[in-house]
């Protein structure tokens, strides 16, 4: 099965026109499409299933609960189709089934390990004001953060644990699964906790892993597991310097 991953189009500001890319099988959105949620539409009649998981702009100035299930409803009406803690079974051309399992997996702050969360938790916090959202009727700070993100590591180690019908696993998480993914531009710091996770003992039940959230480009390995990140990024910091929109990447295939 071959795919398209676009992510971190941020089409409320950047000026940006996807197009099918030529013999993908399922184009895969790995959140911060536009917090908007009005280019969405752009997806609507796509020639092959459109899956979205939802990044962490998509939540910006609403209630988080309640924005998860409007956005399903958005982009339902619009056939495509959300993942959001959810997994779904498609069959390839070749005729291979293959199992996408999307939650946003927001971050936890420990991707420095216990010992460095405070520190983290701190550095983040920039991040969530920029959000300015709410849950729970109070502000979706790093604690509240924290709590959602353990609640989606939870429900998406059990996830992929599951055995069942299907050739291969493809996680899709807007955060990143590795500090790997770490954006080369800022190096390892406190901050970089807010994009990228410690789930790399979840990797080996992943053929392959895809990403958003960073806005650089990976594609790597550790063990079997290929992990590949496509953000287009903002064209003001050269972010979308090289970036391919038509790139497709095969479920199957070796990097």
């Amino acid at each position: 099965m071959k795919l398209q991953l676009l992510s971190d189009l941020h089409l409320e500001t950047e000026s940006y026109v996807p197009v099918p890319a030529p013999g993908a099988e399922v184009l895969v959105l790995a959140g911060d499409i536009d917090t908007t949620w009005r280019s969405f539409a752009l997806f609507r009649d796509w020639p092959v299933p459109v899956l979205v998981v939802p990044g962490n702009h998509e939540f910006d100035r609403r209630d988080v609960d309640e924005a998860r299930e409007a956005l399903r409803a958005h982009v339902s009406a619009l056939g495509l189709r959300l993942l959001d803690d959810e997994s779904l079974v498609l069959t390839g051309a070749d005729g291979r089934r293959v199992r996408f399992v999307g939650c946003t997996r927001w971050c936890d702050f420990e991707a420095f390990g216990a010992s460095g969360r405070e520190r983290a938790m701190r550095a983040g916090g920039y991040f969530q004001k920029v959000m300015q959202s709410t849950r729970h009727g109070e502000v979706f700070g790093v604690d509240a953060v924290r709590a959602l993100a353990l609640e989606q590591r939870a429900w998406l180690a059990g996830e992929l644990a599951r055995t069942g019908e299907w050739e291969a696993t493809v996680a899709i998480t807007h955060f990143a699964p590795s500090l790997k993914s770490a954006d080369p531009r800022y190096g390892r710091q406190p901050g970089t906790a807010s994009f990228c996770n410690n789930d790399e003992d979840l990797l080996p039940h992943a053929q392959l892993w895809l990403h958003g959230h960073l806005h650089c480009r990976h594609d790597y390995r550790l063990g079997d597991t290929r992990i590949v990140s496509h953000a287009r990024g903002h064209v003001r910091k050269g972010e979308a310097d090289g970036f391919d929109g038509q790139r497709v990447i095969s479920v199957f295939a070796p990097a």
